[in-house]
């Protein structure tokens, strides 16, 4: 467990002088300025069967209050139900099992993939469920999926009481590696990608190895371009050993795939717990190397393509832009692209014959942020700067070398 301090300032600022014009008077104006930190604690487990041997983990976790035994829902990814067929029921005897700690409140099904993002329905549909089920502020919601249904889950339990406790039991490499260790939720609006969402600390996370299990060869080696990502950014140690194993995780070699897993999300982990901005407050993400790219082309490809890939190839072009223009030396480019094409990601898409419309998405960027346009390019592994501008001739040249496979 990681505990997690936020410090916001808050301010009411009045205008210099108050003028109460029926005494045609003039006070003094005052403003204050107090700062205080908000303590959380991040929970992150790695477990091997949750719901058999283990299983105590997870019941410990779903702790009582008072004199009240908490309420428990589940919500599971129809796309892991199906690929685990004997879920469900194995859930729900969980729930059973743990009658003297807790009251379920149901296991539910909700559509995987950006499809329950994109359907303002689902968000009803979990908000309906949580209202029917009297859920309170000491309930717990459990989201098993991938990182779509964490997101979405994760909204409507962020909002539902201004905020319920959620547990989320990633079951995809990417989710495991990245998005389900931080604390951002949200859903699609207006045609772009995470425009409605928060910040809420989950109460726990559980990085299950056999949730895998069901995981298709393309989704599990999807995870990995988030792994590379962190890696170019906070370690070049893990990014020699991300190179160095890329054809074994291809192959789903849990002996390197797990740690590597592992490695991702406490690097993520660390950044979001110390490094001074969890909620991203200030002008910079860097987290978010090679989104702004990757999210336009999910957009422009109307979510076809899988967040996962996008970020492999946004990440090549950002990396191929960084060795154009930041002095990342040619061979760490090379090197980045020689890894995720062995991870077995595509460095191609159909919305990169658009430059234009994909530049769209710097200005998405900045606005999802505010401020000016703040991107994050290497100078060297390892060493991540942050750039106001962007040469974009440079950019277009990158982005064509890139998918026309040309380094």
């Amino acid at each position: 467990m990681t505990r997690l301090t936020v410090a916001p300032s808050w301010s009411a600022s009045l205008e210099p002088a108050l003028i109460d014009k029926a005494a045609g008077s003039t006070f003094p104006a005052h403003a204050s300025t107090r700062r205080f930190e908000v303590p959380f604690v991040h929970r992150l487990y790695f477990t091997q069967d949750i719901f058999g041997c283990e299983r105590t983990v997870l019941a410990e976790l779903l702790e009582p209050s008072a004199d009240r035994l908490p309420k428990v829902q589940v919500w599971i990814d129809d796309q892991v139900a199906a690929a685990l067929p004997k879920l469900i029921d194995t859930v729900a005897r969980f729930l059973d099992e743990q009658g003297e700690r807790l009251r379920p409140a149901g296991v539910e099904t909700i559509p995987g993939g950006e499809v329950v993002k994109n359907d303002w329905k689902y968000v009803e549909r979990l908000l309906q469920a949580i209202h029917d089920a009297d859920l309170d502020r000491r309930s717990y919601l459990v989201a098993i999926g991938g990182g779509a249904v964490l997101d979405a889950v994760g909204f409507a339990a962020a909002t539902a009481h201004r905020g319920i406790r959620l547990v989320r039991l990633p079951t995809t490499t990417l989710a495991q590696a990245d998005s389900g260790v931080g604390v951002k939720n949200a859903v699609n609006k207006f045609g772009k990608k995470n425009w409605l969402g928060t910040f809420a600390v989950p109460w726990a996370i559980v990085n299950d190895s056999g949730l895998l299990a069901g995981l298709p060869d393309r989704a599990f080696v999807a995870g990995f371009s988030e792994a590379v990502k962190v890696a170019l950014l906070k370690s070049p140690e893990e990014f020699a050993r991300l190179r160095r194993h890329a054809s074994r995780i291809k192959a789903r070699d849990l002996s390197v795939a797990l740690p590597a897993i592992r490695a991702s999300a406490e690097l993520h982990r660390a950044h979001i717990t110390q490094g001074g901005d969890p909620f991203e407050a200030l002008e910079a993400r860097p987290l978010d190397f090679g989104h702004w790219s990757a999210h336009r082309m999910e957009a422009l490809s109307h979510f076809e393509l899988p967040h996962g890939e996008a970020v492999a190839i946004g990440v090549a072009i950002d990396t191929l832009y960084s060795s154009m223009v930041h002095g990342l030396p040619e061979s760490s480019a090379a090197a980045v692209v020689e890894t995720l094409r062995a991870l077995g990601l595509p460095l191609d898409h159909p919305t990169l014959r658009d430059p234009h419309a994909l530049f769209e998405g710097l200005e998405e960027f900045r606005q999802h942020l505010g401020g000016r346009l703040t991107l994050t390019m290497l100078r060297d592994v390892g060493d991540p700067i942050e750039v106001h501008e962007i040469d974009k001739t440079a950019m277009r040249a990158a982005i064509e070398k890139v998918s026309r496979g040309l380094i």
